[in-house]
């Protein structure tokens, strides 16, 4: 009874019992207890950050072979440096040939160097070419220097571009070789700039011999003309007596006369007496470009009723083509040159 009332006083002063000392349970213990738990928990922490550390550092690392990028545009260029976690140092240069702007021109270090991931890559990017004075194109092909006209289009300097139909000339050059040009060369550039060329035709065909058209009807001339590519051109006059309509009645120069291979033959057709209604005789006439050789032209006819018609079909180097045609009002012409349409009209009367 005695233990109990002095246990009772010690817990009412604060002091520990007998009991607590021996067990050595107390609120000192349990402090000690979290502050060891937490001197852990921070070490635990400390070696995974440096972990972190260490592979982020082992990753850095890493080697990477450089992609070849030099002549693609700039855009396909960052995204495969991107792939290999490379980075671009950009430059810009204007380069000594035509090279279309935003290519890349250089790399540095070059395509299969050893480097580490992150490393930056410079790249020497075309501004596109620059151009102050007018080259001298002449012995030049004109196909090379179209195409090289087309590549300044992407660039923001002074517009050059080359003025077309061409002009033509026989000469000794080879076809297509230019011959003249207009600026002369080192002219300044100061503004947009149109070229005018003069491109050769080659020495020329060689001569033919007129083919017969006389006393044939005006689809058999035609059908003629698409088996020989003779350069041609129709004219009509009312017919005369003993004379049939619709045929050819004249052809200058006569049959069987040595000619250029460009000259023009000029044929004469009688005109119809009477056109039935709704038909309309005439001619078709539209002018071409000139061309350096004869290109595939086609004349063909869509009826009312929908059904077509090829009125002519031959080769023909440019000017003025000339057709006649007896068709029913309300019919479409369309002349198509290399399968591309040009021109269309309808039929009136």
């Amino acid at each position: 009874m005695k233990d109990t009332e002095k246990i009772e006083r010690e817990r009412e002063s604060g002091g520990e019992t007998e009991t607590q000392k021996k067990s050595g349970f107390n609120g000192g213990g349990i402090n000690g207890g979290i502050v060891v738990f937490m001197s852990l928990g921070a070490l635990v922490f400390a070696f995974l950050v440096g972990l972190a550390v260490f592979f982020a550092a082992v990753r850095g690392e890493e080697q990477i072979m450089t992609p070849d990028v030099r002549g693609k545009d700039i855009v396909d260029a960052l995204l495969e440096l991107q792939e290999k976690e490379l980075y671009p140092r950009i430059q810009l240069r204007y380069p000594d040939a035509v090279v279309d702007r935003g290519i890349v021109l250089e790399q540095d270090p070059p395509a299969g160097a050893i480097v580490k991931a992150g490393r930056r890559i410079r790249l020497v990017i075309s501004q596109g070419v620059m151009i102050n004075r007018i080259e001298d194109y002449r012995g030049r092909s004109i196909e090379t220097v179209r195409a090289e006209m087309q590549a300044l289009l992407s660039s923001n300097l002074p517009s050059v571009s080359i003025k077309e139909p061409f002009l033509y000339e026989y000469s000794q050059e080879p076809a297509g070789v230019i011959l003249e040009q207009h600026p002369e060369p080192g002219f300044s550039i100061s503004s947009s700039t149109v070229l005018e060329f003069v491109v050769s035709r080659g020495s020329g065909p060689a001569p033919i011999k007129t083919p017969k058209f006389t006393g044939l009807s005006v689809k058999e001339a035609l059908d003629l003309i698409g088996e020989t590519n003779v350069n041609f051109v129709f004219k009509t006059r009312p017919v005369l007596e003993n004379e049939k309509a619709e045929t050819i009645v004249g052809q200058s120069p006569l049959p069987d006369i040595e000619i250029e291979a460009d000259a023009r033959i000029t044929l004469t057709v009688a005109s119809p007496e009477k056109i039935a209604e709704g038909e309309v005789f005439s001619l078709f006439t539209y002018t071409l470009a000139k061309t350096p050789y004869p290109l595939k032209t086609l004349l063909n006819v869509q009826l009312p009723s929908g059904e077509r018609q090829v009125l002519l079909e031959t080769a023909f180097s440019g000017g003025e083509l000339v057709v006649p045609y007896k068709l029913p009002s309300g019919s479409v012409i369309v002349l198509s040159l290399l399968g591309r349409e040009l021109h269309r009209e309808t039929v009136l009367f």
